[in-house]
């Protein structure tokens, strides 16, 4: 029996809403990168992006456990001697939440050309409003995400 590899022509992308309101970043990132994987499908191949597109909506709302806010830390470097910046994740989320979920995400996505088109499925809001009415997105649920 031989092994099924759909093709790019073969592939059917759907479009999903995450409302990410009191859901934990973590188990948000993990449900949210599996869908953007692909592995969900029963298509999924691991060298293909057979993934579909999911839209997070209120990652302002976005809960860390644990007191994370104030352990974790977040690091950008710009090349030069010194360059080195530091962040917590809780001013981060304060500032500029869609970078945290974005960032929380693509630490589990593959790191090579796939993860990187497989990221641009990928559109994160700090609001409850997105400009992708058009592609009708579904809701999607993860219960098991959400903080107790």
């Amino acid at each position: 029996m031989r092994t099924y590899t759909p093709k790019a022509s073969e592939i059917q992308r759907s479009w999903f809403v995450v409302d990410a309101e009191g859901m934990v970043l973590g188990r948000l990132a993990t449900e949210v990168a599996r869908m953007l994987r692909g592995k969900h499908k029963p298509t999924y191949t691991p060298h293909i992006d057979t993934g579909d597109h999911v839209i997070v909506i209120n990652a302002s709302k976005v809960v860390l456990t644990s007191n994370k806010g104030d352990k974790l830390f977040v690091h950008r470097h710009s090349g030069y001697p010194g360059g080195l910046r530091t962040q917590s994740y809780g001013q981060l989320i304060a500032t500029k939440p869609e970078e945290a979920v974005r960032r929380a995400i693509r630490g589990m996505l593959p790191k090579n050309r796939l993860g990187r088109q497989q990221l641009k499925k990928l559109k994160v809001y700090a609001g409850p409003v997105h400009p992708h009415v058009a592609q009708d997105p579904q809701p999607l649920e993860f219960t098991h995400a959400k903080a107790r």
